[in-house]
């Protein structure tokens, strides 16, 4: 049985990527080998990097100067690897502060170089993005989170900045159109939008490497990365295969463009019942509402518990908010289908009426 699945992450893949994965566990390509006990250098698995990586560079229109890597240690890792490659120990990098995850990696840079934080919500516990923020035209490059899966916040233009620009897309990568290219680093961890838990994706432009002064662990330089076609060590082999093939799923669903539009609205579904139903209110600006995490309490906060038991016989999982919030949190990453928000509404309507 499934279930409606809005867990914030690891979080729904489609069907048929799942039972795609669980043939190729038992035999892959016909190879009398599991995809768990193939070599990674093998021809077998040389395929399936290459199209993963490919797949990337087409979804997301990337340029030559692109390079695609798939890597290990999540966006956390890439909170230190992005300023120990590209921030010099005497130079500045800009950070807009938009939640926890942002505010992670402000503390991970401070180690290689000085943090300018150009905006911040903090103030306002994460509940809107900054409009007013200045950025050093000296700064070695611009830090965002497009999307803040805790708060419910999204940045719905991204910011004009004449300094390179990177961006953590873990919970938002490929949900929307977007001139991806405007970036001179992507980062995101692919367990939301992009397959399961266990790799990062990383879009890199090579011309912005090499420009430090220190010397950068093996593991953790870019460059050698791309010299070895992001298999420098062995790589999380069935996690970049689950990528593969949600990348496919997207590509035949029509990418990023037919995510938006079901994304979109997914989103208006629920915030329209959110904001008409009594008992609920959202928690964000509305002009920053995110389509991917959709956050809100409820005015009678004894409740909570009631509606949460509630929705789980209605085999409705994954919507208590997170633990520093409270509340609830339905996330509406690409493979939720429709008809799940509508259950999560239902149950929504039903509920306030019992209680009217």
């Amino acid at each position: 049985m499934k279930v409606h699945n809005f867990n914030a992450g690891p979080s729904v893949l489609p069907n048929e990527v799942l039972y795609k994965a669980s043939k190729a566990l038992i035999d892959f390509e016909g190879s009398g080998m599991s995809i768990l006990e193939i070599g990674h250098r093998t021809p077998l698995f040389q395929a399936v990097m290459d199209e993963a990586r490919n797949l990337v560079r087409e979804l997301m229109q990337l340029e030559d100067d692109f390079e695609v890597l798939y890597l290990h240690g999540g966006a956390t890792q890439q909170f230190l690897q992005v300023p120990m490659n590209l921030l010099e120990n005497d130079g500045t990098a800009s950070y807009i502060d938009t939640g926890v995850w942002s505010n992670k990696a402000i503390k991970e840079a401070k180690q290689f170089g000085f943090v300018d934080v150009a905006g911040s919500s903090k103030e306002s516990n994460y509940n809107y993005i900054p409009k007013q923020f200045n950025v050093s035209p000296k700064s070695t490059y611009l830090h965002i989170t497009t999307n803040n899966t805790i708060y419910g916040t999204q940045w719905q233009q991204l910011p004009e900045v004449d300094v390179p620009l990177v961006g953590d897309m873990s919970s938002d990568i490929l949900s929307r159109q977007m001139d991806f290219n405007k970036f001179s680093l992507i980062y995101a961890g692919v367990q939301k939008n992009m397959g399961a838990a266990g790799v990062t994706m990383v879009a890199v432009r090579k011309s912005i490497l090499g420009k430090v002064t220190r010397k950068i662990p093996t593991i953790l330089d870019y460059r050698n990365h791309v010299e070895n076609g992001s298999m420098l060590n062995t790589p999380p082999v069935f996690s970049i295969y689950i990528s593969m093939l949600t990348l496919r799923w997207l590509r035949d669903q029509g990418g990023a463009a037919a995510m938006e539009k079901l994304n979109e609205k997914k989103a208006a579904l629920l915030y329209d019942e959110i904001d008409q139903n009594p008992l609920f209110r959202g928690t964000v600006a509305k002009e920053d509402r995110s389509r991917m995490n959709v956050c809100f309490i409820m005015d009678k906060p004894e409740l909570e518990d009631e509606f949460l038991k509630f929705t789980k016989k209605e085999d409705i999982v994954g919507i208590k908010g997170h633990r520093s919030v409270g509340g609830f949190r339905a996330s509406l990453y690409n493979a939720l289908p429709y008809e799940s928000v509508e259950v999560l509404v239902e149950a929504m309507k039903y509920f306030s009426l019992k209680k009217a």
